[in-house]
């Protein structure tokens, strides 16, 4: 195999995630989140009642990230948090305000995802890698 660093799918990988959480970004700034906290507020709606370390694992999201996020939401009331039965953690749960922005934000989410899955639908490796590139170029 050629050493096609150009290839490389970490490289490749970052570079899409970074184009897609631009993308989402852009289009949820109307709404006042990002799509990290896009992404906080669908976890705490399907999955209430997690520690920040449960929820941090189960969103790939590091730690500090996302207690840094879960006090912007907070502090926005799209979030409020209450301490654990047990220990020095927190638990956050979805505001009436913060479910009205999900249900808002849902039908862009929905675009969204339909325009990713058509860009890498049922992808062999050169497709893939062709997808990963259109994406970062956004």
């Amino acid at each position: 195999m050629k050493d096609d660093f150009d290839l490389c799918m970490v490289l490749n990988t970052r570079m899409a995630a970074r184009a897609v959480t631009r993308r989402v970004d852009h289009k949820l700034r109307p709404y006042g989140v990002t799509g990290a906290q896009f992404t906080i507020l669908g976890s705490l709606r399907n999955h209430p009642g997690r520690s920040v370390t449960e929820m941090a694992e189960a969103i790939a999201m590091d730690r500090t990230t996302l207690s840094r996020n879960l006090a912007l939401l907070e502090r926005k009331r799209l979030v409020s948090a209450t301490p654990a039965a047990h220990g020095n953690g927190r638990i956050g749960a979805v505001t009436e305000a913060g479910r009205k922005v999900i249900d808002d934000l849902l039908p862009e989410w929905r675009k969204a995802q339909a325009e990713l899955r058509s860009l890498l639908s049922d992808p062999d490796f050169d497709t893939m890698i062709a997808g990963l590139r259109q994406l970062s170029r956004v």
